[in-house]
């Protein structure tokens, strides 16, 4: 089975760290070269200690869930003749306590919206057989616990 890395990089800088008055930005380094500026979410750290224009962990675990959806999408429906012009997810997660009283990203809402050429086009029904066939061949939905659901805009 494949490998995959990610490289997390974070330096204290001379900032004071006891007190938790420290810079939670940070970078993370993926195999193929990619570098994303990260950070903990102000909903969760206070400004100035984090970034608000980096990407934050709650987001990449949406943002990762949205892709594995689509790309398995785009796999099926191309297997099965339609040709796809667009997609676009509007993914949202809800964090909430989790059965153990944790906090947790507990659900995560897909709606995705997706353009298709010609005039060929799927019935509702296709549409929404290729999103759940989509969703349970996803390695990250298949990994986690997270109830995660698929509302297709129309």
């Amino acid at each position: 089975m494949p490998h995959h890395t990610a490289t997390i990089v974070w330096q204290r800088d001379a900032q004071a760290f006891t007190d938790h008055r420290y810079s939670r930005r940070h970078s993370w380094h993926f195999d193929g070269g990619a570098q994303v500026t990260a950070s903990s979410s102000p909903h969760v750290v206070r400004l100035p200690f984090s970034d608000p224009a980096a990407v934050d962990p709650e987001e990449a675990f949406i943002a990762a869930l949205s892709s594995c959806h689509m790309l398995w999408f785009l796999d099926l429906a191309a297997r099965a003749g339609w040709v796809v012009d667009s997609y676009r997810d509007a993914a949202t997660g809800l964090m909430a306590r989790n059965s153990q009283g944790r906090m947790a990203m507990t659900q995560v809402t897909l709606h995705p919206a997706v353009q298709f050429a010609g005039d060929r086009q799927p019935s509702r029904e296709e549409l929404e057989q290729l999103h759940h066939a989509a969703h349970a061949e996803c390695y990250i939905a298949n990994s986690v616990t997270t109830e995660v659901l698929c509302e297709p805009v129309f």
